[in-house]
């Protein structure tokens, strides 16, 4: 491709950034970045009574934790309405369009006919070919003049050939009475304006790439390479909706699945690149192209989102993932940690980011490294503290307060303690868990006393036993 590829994300601020949006957005933003070319921004605000600047703010906030940057600065749609009254009144001086004076209560007249009737009820204007000079003083619209014969054909990327006879497709609004400009045309022009080449968006607009490739050709521009993308449905093959579960990016964001995961699976739906279901950004922007693209909707299986982000909490690294952490603890509103609870995640972030898919999976994981003494010790793993146990590990301690504190002396030591007490060490483990993390289901016994130190480890067992303080 000889020309800059320019591509474009253009959400309308009435909410939150919607998963299948920012799927829209991913995929526009792939394009671009594989072709070395620009992924835009515009934010189509000209409905006034539904679009807020907090609804603005959620879906760049939500673009940005994606990781999705864009090019340029981001276009408002609205503060450019007078360039799109400007192209539609330029389509009336040359005749590709034309005023309409027909009230709201005519052509509902003529639709009752044309039911009646058993005719189409596309509305067919007396005033296409109508003599300015029998214009009356009164409202008006200004419509296009669509083509009355042939067919429009969409040549689209992911579709194929889309034909639609044009004796189907309405002389379409382009100004209202009002002398305000609709948003078919708005999108035409915005696109036009800031050089998109490929449109990328979801099939449910496939119908309106017909309409607006009339404005197109009225104005003579160059159309963009259209791609129509499935839509995302639920794993019941239904449109997604809220009984699917979350639906806005920020719900994800709030859940805890890293931010990588996420842009790895929503590329796979819809997408695919052979039998790859784990891949990074970089392989990614390299394999990604019209041809893996699919027809058939694509199911949101939060099973598979799981796994994909388990991959990469495993595949980051340990630095960045820590910092990814305390980020998310953040966004939950969890106070910030001391420097101490901080080193010791830090320390632990081997350990915790094996078969963790999200971060509140991690953070359950981290529960001894984050807890204050003395620590509230779960039922199922007070069983574990009964009076013999409670003996064992006072007997234990003297034997950790003088050891060398590397992973294959401690395995020494207490392997061989519990042999001296004719005990197997899941054993001895069970209420070691206890005592220094107050569960059962715990990372192992060695990776949290080599995180949490001699003295930590000391004093939890004094705790355990009733020989310290709190």
């Amino acid at each position: 491709m000889s020309e800059q590829i320019v591509t474009r994300f253009a959400p309308s601020p009435t909410g939150f950034l919607h998963i299948g949006g920012a799927r829209t957005a991913l995929f526009n933003w792939l394009f671009a970045r594989h072709h070395g070319g620009r992924f835009l921004i515009r934010i189509e605000d000209t409905d006034r009574a539904r679009s807020t600047p907090e609804a603005t703010a959620a879906i760049i906030d939500g673009l940005a934790w994606l990781g999705l940057d864009h090019d340029g600065e981001i276009v408002s749609q609205f503060d450019r309405a007078d360039r799109h009254r400007a192209v539609a009144l330029e389509m009336l001086e040359r005749g590709a369009a034309y005023k309409c004076f027909s009230t709201q209560e005519e052509i509902e007249a003529f639709r009752e006919a044309a039911r009646a009737e058993k005719r189409s009820t596309l509305f067919q204007s007396p005033w296409r070919d109508a003599d300015p000079a029998t214009h009356p003083d009164a409202p008006f619209v200004i419509r296009l003049k669509t083509p009355l014969e042939g067919e429009t054909v969409i040549a689209d990327q992911v579709q194929g050939d889309v034909r639609i006879r044009n004796d189907q497709l309405d002389d379409m609004v382009l100004l209202r009475s009002d002398g305000t400009p609709v948003y078919m045309l708005a999108v035409v022009v915005d696109d036009h304006d800031m050089g998109v080449t490929h449109v990328i968006r979801g099939d449910d607009h496939l119908n309106n790439a017909a309409r607006q490739m009339g404005i197109y050709m009225a104005m003579g521009w160059d159309l963009p390479v259209y791609a129509h993308i499935s839509l995302i449905h639920g794993e019941d093959g239904k449109k997604l909706s809220k009984r699917h579960g979350a639906l806005g990016v920020e719900e994800y964001r709030a859940m805890g699945y890293p931010a990588s995961g996420l842009r790895n699976y929503l590329a796979r739906l819809g997408w695919s690149h052979g039998d790859d279901e784990y891949f990074t950004d970089a392989q990614a922007r390299d394999w990604f192209g019209f041809a893996g693209m699919n027809k058939a909707p694509a199911r949101l299986d939060f099973k598979k989102l799981a796994n994909i982000c388990g991959q990469h909490i495993a595949a980051t690294d340990n630095a960045a993932l820590l910092q990814d952490l305390l980020a998310f603890r953040d966004t939950i509103g969890l106070a910030p940690l001391d420097q101490q609870k901080n080193d010791r995640l830090a320390a632990a972030m081997p350990v915790l980011k094996e078969r963790a898919k999200t971060y509140p999976e991690l953070l359950d994981k981290a529960h001894f490294c984050l807890a204050d003494r003395p620590l509230e010790v779960e039922e199922k793993a007070a069983k574990s503290l009964d009076p013999v146990s409670i003996g064992i590990l006072g007997e234990l301690t003297p034997h950790l307060q003088n050891a060398s504190w590397v992973r294959q002396d401690l395995e020494g030591k207490l392997t061989t303690f519990a042999e001296d007490h004719g005990m197997k060490f899941g054993q001895l483990a069970a209420p070691m868990r206890a005592a220094l993390a107050g569960r059962s289901a715990t990372p192992s016994v060695y990776d949290m006393m080599l995180v949490l130190g001699r003295e930590e480890v000391l004093l939890r067992l004094a705790d355990a036993t009733g020989t310290g303080t709190a």
